[in-house]
């Protein structure tokens, strides 16, 4: 699934999305041009090969022997990369070691991985300087022998006092750990998870950073994984406190529609943030789990296996511009930087079904009137969460719904009969399941059959041909909005950002038909403290 589906405008309606338009013609130009404020990433969705049995202790020797089953695939694929030109290439979370252990039986995979901000350390130079780092060895020569930067997902450990709190009675943390390797094979970075998901077997750290790390080729990079990319700290504040716009994202991500699928928010992110993301996920189907991708604010290629699909492995190789503000010399022909989750208003509050909820709108939709009388509102599970909904019928219309402070309004014309049933979503409370944080989204989504009980249910593909504008009047500034048409195609709004009274998106000529069109809000001040809960990333 190469590229984005832009759907149509005919005009930007403010100066950030004019910008953007420029930057993608100046993109499709060419202007950026290899050297010329660009570089060469690549990310590798891997079919990993699994211990079957996790919970078994296994030796260090028979830990080896399955990780260097993996590892044999990354040789492959760092040398497929620098074939094509890669500066950087980003492996998967757990993609070396696999999932499901206890924290005892991944006892013979875990290697100690020394801070590289106080630890100079070649391991393919110097393999001998740490004992039991066969993994760290075999990676630091992948970079240096491909001459590429290297990104890479592994458990790691470092000992401590088991009779000093808070060390834990076996004498080690364990943490699930992202190390980064430069051309020459140095370790530059060393990230430990912070947004432990279901993960038992790994610890906290106690000193959560933020963690960066600087290439000749693009300038600075962020580090963050997985679950972590819902949270404020580290993903948004990595952009917002440090003015990080180029991240490095391994992930072991379980799709969940209508709203999280894999590659649908990731390049939300990408988009809201007006940041580059560089993300690999695993490939395993009996979970549920593919979706990789390369994003930038203005494009995309990205890999969602379909149904039928062979399992297997997937390199994805893309030129990307320069996005390190820090380092203009590195993007000399480069579009100005888009602002993260840009708008020309803060986000403001509007009553409850009043006027003051209406909304300006891009030229060409005319004003909104008085929406016309709905079907009445109806509770619907959708992602664990209870959404309150209505019907969207007929060809054409207006309607709004809310929940608790959180109102949803949607404009809309079908292009296709209206065959396909749909709803509007409001959600606005705490998740509380297989995490807890606070959400407020408005969705327009399809449902899975002909009644209104189907609504929320998981579906993939749609024909109904809808326009759209789509607002709500959220409470925080941080509002992810994504476009999802059919069979995971990812489409881009013409419009989207503060107006009136609240953050919207609009989008026409759509050419799949929608399974999706949501504004995923989070309100990170609002999130209760939340712990992590038997297993890993894939027990959702």
């Amino acid at each position: 699934m190469d590229g984005v589906n832009r759907c149509w405008s005919d005009q930007c309606s403010t100066m950030a999305w004019c910008i953007l338009g420029a930057a993608v013609l100046m993109l499709s130009l060419g202007v950026d041009g290899a050297g010329g404020g660009s570089y060469v990433a690549a990310v590798y969705e891997h079919r990993v090969i699994r211990n079957l049995q996790p919970k078994v202790l296994l030796s260090r020797q028979e830990a080896l022997e399955h990780m260097n089953k993996n590892l044999d695939v990354y040789e492959e694929q760092a040398a497929a990369a620098a074939k094509q030109g890669a500066h950087i290439i980003v492996f998967p979370e757990d993609g070396i070691h696999g999932f499901n252990f206890s924290r005892e039986s991944i006892a013979g995979y875990l290697e100690t991985v020394p801070d590289p901000t106080t630890v100079s350390w070649n391991p393919c130079s110097d393999p001998a300087r740490f004992p039991n780092t066969e993994v760290l060895h075999r990676l630091s020569c992948m970079a240096k022998n491909n001459s590429l930067y290297l990104v890479a997902n592994m458990p790691g450990r470092e000992d401590c006092d088991a009779q000093t709190t808070p060390c834990p009675p076996d004498g080690r943390y364990q943490f699930n750990t992202n190390v980064v390797f430069s051309a020459n094979g140095t370790l530059v970075a060393r990230y430990r998870k912070r947004n432990l998901y279901f993960e038992f077997e790994f610890d906290t750290p106690a000193d959560p950073q933020l963690i960066t790390f600087d290439t000749p080729f693009a300038g600075r990079f962020g580090l963050f994984t997985c679950f972590d990319i819902l949270f404020y700290n580290p993903a948004v504040e990595l952009v917002e406190k440090l003015g990080v716009r180029q991240l490095i994202f391994p992930t072991a991500w379980m799709n969940q529609l209508p709203l999280l699928a894999a590659v649908q928010f990731h390049r939300s992110f990408s988009y809201a943030t007006g940041t580059s993301l560089l993300s690999a996920n695993i490939r395993t189907d009996t979970l549920g789990m593919t979706g990789s991708g390369i994003f930038s604010p203005w494009e995309t290629l990205h890999h969602h296996a379909g149904a039928g699909e062979p399992e297997a492995g997937r390199l994805l190789v893309k030129t990307l511009p320069v996005l390190d503000s820090l380092r203009p010399d590195l993007r000399p022909h480069n579009p100005p930087l888009p602002r993260p989750f840009s708008g020309d208003q803060e986000p403001q509050h509007c009553l409850r079904g009043g006027d003051e909820c209406q909304n300006t709108v891009p030229e060409g939709w005319g004003r909104l009137e008085e929406p016309a009388a709905p079907s009445s509102p109806f509770k619907a599970e959708m992602m664990y969460d209870s959404f309150t909904m209505v019907l969207v019928e007929g060809s054409e219309g207006y309607l709004s719904v809310c929940d608790n402070a959180l109102c949803c309004h949607l404009q809309f014309r079908r292009r296709t009969a209206p065959q396909e049933l749909y709803a509007l979503a409001a959600f606005d409370g705490l998740h509380v399941v297989h995490g807890t944080y606070y959400v407020q989204a408005c969705a327009l989504v399809r449902c899975s059959g002909p009644t209104p009980q189907t609504c929320g249910a998981e579906i993939d593909h749609a024909d109904t041909l809808l326009d759209f504008r789509l607002m709500g009047n959220f409470s925080t500034p941080h509002v992810f909005p994504s476009v999802l048409g059919s069979h995971m195609q990812l489409e881009r709004p013409d419009h989207s950002g503060w107006g009136g009274r609240g953050f919207y998106m609009s989008c026409r000529e759509l050419e799949r038909g929608l399974v999706t069109a949501a504004l995923y809000g989070r309100a990170y001040d609002r999130d209760h403290t939340h712990t992590a809960a038997g297993g890993s990333d894939m027990n959702v």
